[in-house]
């Protein structure tokens, strides 16, 4: 579904949109219409990072570095977690298909993504290509590319609809989530007590403006450290809530089951309450088959 940043970003607005609505198109008429809040996400996720490439925070960004970084929060974290949220199993299906993007699912693979979105974040912090970026605009069209789609993949690996290894669960994804934090971390700390500026690309700019370059930079690290601890205590919020939904539906499940004399192992409740076949696992129960259910595992 990416049609690259080498477009004009209207026009990129314009393709993603039209690829997605196509597709939900064609869901909805075999009767699996994609859930309208999800409709919603992606739109806002696609509207927001076309906005700060077009708007008035793209010009900033080119003379401010907080600004800079204020564009990269709201495409590599903001905009990619929203499309996330907009994306179902259905609606990636025919990206799965093709081999140049077939590899997807080992890159959304939590360990990779990870490793991948850390790498990318730090190769693009470097004082060369970062002012690489803000002198061609050709370099600055690929950073954009990778904050994207990177920030895509860590939290296609968080909260995607492909599959996840039998291992990440419960645990496991909160060390995701601090791992994550961590990474940032190191990067927005750096930012701020430096003294000593990395990006002297934005000297004279800072200048022109009355802005000290070094104090620029700090409140660069400040915004991206004040953004993930937001970010991090929502989505940490969500988790917990998760965690608790899903552990009281797999007992409701596993209660359901004993009632009616059915052998249902902890695990199987757990796996369908995690992917959200609690209810067509319940009807199962309550007709006293104990088959698997589809989806379920």
């Amino acid at each position: 579904m990416h049609l690259g940043e080498s477009l004009p970003p209207e026009l990129a607005f314009i393709a993603y949109l039209v690829l997605y609505t196509r597709r939900a198109m064609t869901l909805h008429s075999e009767g699996r219409p994609v859930p309208k809040w999800r409709i919603v996400s992606f739109v806002f996720g696609v509207t927001t990072m076309t906005a700060v490439q077009v708007g008035p925070l793209d010009t900033l960004s080119d003379d401010v570095l907080v600004a800079h970084m204020a564009q990269h929060i709201f495409i590599g974290d903001i905009a990619s977690l929203f499309v996330v949220l907009g994306l179902t199993g259905p609606v990636l299906a025919p990206l799965l298909h093709f081999r140049l993007t077939r590899p997807v699912r080992v890159l959304a693979s939590p360990a990779v993504a990870l490793a991948l979105w850390g790498l990318n974040l730090y190769g693009w912090h470097i004082p060369f290509m970062y002012q690489a970026a803000i002198n061609h605009d050709l370099v600055h069209a690929v950073e954009h590319i990778c904050f994207f789609w990177f920030g895509c993949l860590l939290w296609l690996a968080l909260i995607g609809p492909l599959p996840k290894p039998a291992w990440f669960t419960g645990w496991a994804k909160l060390l995701y989530v601090i791992g994550v934090r961590f990474v940032g971390a190191v990067l927005g700390n750096v930012l701020i007590w430096a003294s000593t500026v990395f990006y002297p690309v934005y000297k004279p700019t800072d200048a022109a403006r009355g802005l000290n370059p070094l104090s620029d930079q700090n409140l660069a690290g400040g915004l991206m450290m004040v953004e993930e601890m937001i970010l991090t205590t929502l989505i940490l919020a969500w988790m917990f809530y998760l965690f608790a939904k899903q552990d009281e539906e797999r007992q409701e499940l596993m209660d359901l089951a004993a009632e009616h004399g059915i052998d249902l192992s902890d695990e199987r409740a757990a796996r369908a309450a995690a992917s959200g076949q609690t209810d067509r696992l319940r009807e199962r129960l309550l007709s006293g088959s104990s088959g698997p259910a589809s989806g379920d595992g």
